[in-house]
């Protein structure tokens, strides 16, 4: 079982100096807009993987004015205390401490304290280019697998080097033809693995979702989901010799996982093409609640669920099939914003399971 017991956070975006503890395992957090609500969850989100959720620099963090920041956790896993800090100094050198251990790679620490937060923009998981929702599906394999998380460093550093060599033979007009095989080499070792771990991880996972997906629209709209990679229509290598005049004359790699994508279809035409709002919205918390519970499942414990505004995005009925879902038939530590104290207090009542507001002010 995890619990965040408290947070404490010293020059964080706007806060210059606070400290929250929580009582209970769900915690409604209700302030007007720019009270620093969502800084909140950022703020737990950031001491799961050492950065924002909100795609925000270390220096876009810092309180406007301060230098450096620091946020501390206290929690408790499976009956352990865990004392958790990060730091990042004047001179912008970040420190990720776990009692009393400072991690020499913050890669180490993804996945030790796991979180799932669903904010207003993630709609871009479904509206968006290919590269939010590769995003997505790395964010969550990494927590499970820290080998993936190695190919995938791995193979983006090759990525970067193999483009850097095919710019230089155009500029040039020479290619180092003994680097581009060493390099094709490399890449065609960690492509092929991240494939097939991507290829038999989401057999389930876009099952899974698809189950969530009626459960909270209530019926399947017609929905299918897949993966779409060119690893599944030819073995890589074949293809990375078929792509070389292309990538040359382009000067970057045209082929590979880093081209993947998930595809959704509802009655076999583009989904973000037809879909309405809700039922957009319906999809992307499908896919967060199916990453939450695969964690939950890998783990063997609830990860910490951070929901930003979701009153907002959802109608009353799928509202309530979420929470309900996640909040009275888990034992996982919920955090949920509202600028409505009554509409939360309301929602979190009608789930009878016990709960703890915490209220926020413009100057907190």
């Amino acid at each position: 079982m995890l619990r965040l017991n408290a947070i404490s956070l010293l020059q964080f975006r706007n806060y210059l100096q606070r400290e929250f503890r929580f009582t209970e395992r769900i915690v409604g957090i209700c302030g007007s807009n720019g009270a620093g609500k969502t800084n909140l969850l950022d703020a737990i989100y950031y001491l799961s993987f050492s950065k924002s959720y909100l795609g925000r620099s270390d220096s876009q963090n810092v309180h406007h004015g301060s230098a450096g920041m620091r946020l501390e956790g206290t929690y408790e896993l499976d009956g352990e205390p865990q004392q958790l800090s990060c730091v990042l100094r004047e001179n912008n050198r970040k420190e990720l401490t776990l009692n009393g251990s400072e991690y020499k790679k913050f890669s180490d620490h993804i996945g030790r304290l796991p979180a799932v937060m669903i904010a207003p923009d993630d709609v871009i998981l479904i509206s968006g280019g290919s590269e939010e929702r590769r995003k997505f599906l790395d964010t969550l394999l990494s927590q499970l697998n820290k080998t993936y998380l190695h190919w995938l460093i791995d193979y983006n550093k090759l990525l970067l080097q193999r483009n850097s060599l095919l710019k230089r033979a155009a500029e040039y007009g020479q290619l180092d033809e003994a680097l581009l095989q060493v390099l094709n080499d490399q890449l065609l070792e960690k492509g092929n693995s991240i494939f097939r771990e991507r290829k038999q991880f989401l057999t389930a996972f876009l099952a899974r979702t698809g189950e969530i997906y009626r459960n909270i629209a209530g019926k399947d709209d017609g929905l299918s989901l897949a993966y779409d990679s060119q690893l599944l229509h030819g073995d890589f290598s074949a293809q990375l010799r078929g792509s070389r005049q292309k990538d040359l004359q382009l000067q970057r790699t045209t082929v590979g996982i880093h081209r993947d994508d998930l595809q959704f279809l509802m009655d076999m035409v583009p989904f973000k093409s037809e879909a309405s709002q809700g039922q957009r919205k319906s999809l992307l918390f499908a896919l967060k609640l199916a990453e939450w519970e695969t964690l939950r499942e890998k783990k063997g414990f609830s990860p910490i669920l951070l929901l930003d505004d979701v009153f907002e995005k959802l109608d009353e009925q799928r509202m309530f099939q979420l929470l309900n879902r996640v909040c009275s038939e888990t034992d996982a530590q919920v955090f949920i914003t509202d600028t409505h104290e009554e509409r939360l207090r309301k929602q979190l009542e009608d789930l009878g399971a016990g709960f703890q507001i915490v209220e926020l002010t413009i100057n907190n």
